[in-house]
């Protein structure tokens, strides 16, 4: 199922693929580690022709756990912000910023047009239906099914902080893959998972919002919504909704072995903002109130801090600023 400079401990391309460990068959992981390379080397995701996912797209969230309703808004509204801008303007105070619709137009550079999100059903999960965990892939799998499923949906499963994913932390922030519904199996749709790292594995899931585990010991950003954790799964969300309409079912863009490759965001994993390199982001924008670190903007204002993305049209890895 979720996704994620060359790296401090100068570790090659194939050991790199080899962390990527599955979560379910014909899906794709983010390494936590992953968050802190850069790829010296070209980098070029194959079109194995698979389908992709394109039009309209209905995002639906299932939070599973305790969030509170400024740390669904946060997330929501990253979503509502896909497929739309945050407004002109107004005269003397500068040009627009980059925005979050602008950073999702890259996915419409892939085959076929690529997918225009919207937002479609919240489901909250408070008591845990199947208990504080760890849950399985399956368990994942069947919070997603039983969310609502189609082919023009993909229902992203978000776990609060005290939630046990087997196996968040020790391999991955989050994850994407597909079911199976209707007669016979026939109708495929797609989904993701995304926990929570303010208490699991920050170091790891939120950086640069936190102190990584590996690496050069930089001061940590200051997170946007003031929430180390849900900025920390915003990126993850980003990565991995990138991943999943370029990638889908296992058959898409992608570079390496199947069901481990990297992606449209991983394999820019790290990268944030230009100049780019080991245990630093990248060039940001900083907002003179708060001090929060940033790239995009999304609909009231909201800001954000969202991973480059594979640029087919060049080969190379897009940012925003």
């Amino acid at each position: 199922m979720v996704e994620g400079k060359k790296p401090a401990s100068l570790l090659s391309p194939l050991i790199i693929s080899s962390l990527l460990a599955v979560l379910l068959p014909r899906c794709a992981a983010l390494n936590p580690r992953m968050l802190f390379l850069v790829k010296p080397d070209p980098i070029v995701l194959q079109d194995h022709r698979g389908a992709l996912l394109t039009g309209n797209l209905t995002v639906n969230l299932l939070f599973y756990g305790r969030f509170s309703a400024a740390q669904r808004a946060a997330v929501a509204d990253f979503v509502r912000s896909l497929s739309a801008s945050p407004g002109t303007p107004r005269p003397g105070h500068g040009a627009e910023p980059p925005s979050v619709a602008s950073w999702w137009r890259t996915t419409a550079l892939y085959r076929g047009g690529g997918a225009r999100p919207r937002l479609g059903r919240q489901v909250l999960d408070e008591r845990m239906s199947l208990g504080r965990g760890p849950l399985s892939p399956g368990d994942v799998a069947a919070l997603a099914g039983g969310a609502g499923h189609h082919r023009g949906a993909v229902t992203a499963v978000l776990t609060a902080p005290d939630v046990l994913v087997a196996p968040f932390c020790v391999s991955r922030c989050g994850a994407h893959g597909q079911g199976r519904a209707g007669a016979h199996g026939r109708a495929r749709y797609a989904y993701l998972w995304v926990g929570n790292p303010a208490r699991q594995c920050p170091g790891q899931c939120a950086w640069p919002f936190h102190q990584p585990v590996h690496g050069p010991r930089t001061p940590a950003l200051v997170p946007p919504s003031g929430d180390v954790g849900v900025d920390g799964m915003v990126i993850s969300l980003a990565a991995l909704l990138a991943g999943t309409v370029t990638n889908p079912y296992g058959d898409g863009y992608y570079q390496g072995d199947a069901g481990a490759g990297l992606e449209a965001a991983t394999a820019c994993a790290g990268i944030f903002g230009s100049g780019a390199y080991p245990g630093y982001p990248g060039k940001l924008l900083t907002d003179p109130a708060t001090g929060a670190s940033y790239n995009a903007v999304g609909l009231g204002g909201r800001k954000y801090l969202l991973p480059a993305l594979w640029d087919p049209t060049t080969s190379q890895c897009k940012t925003l600023v």
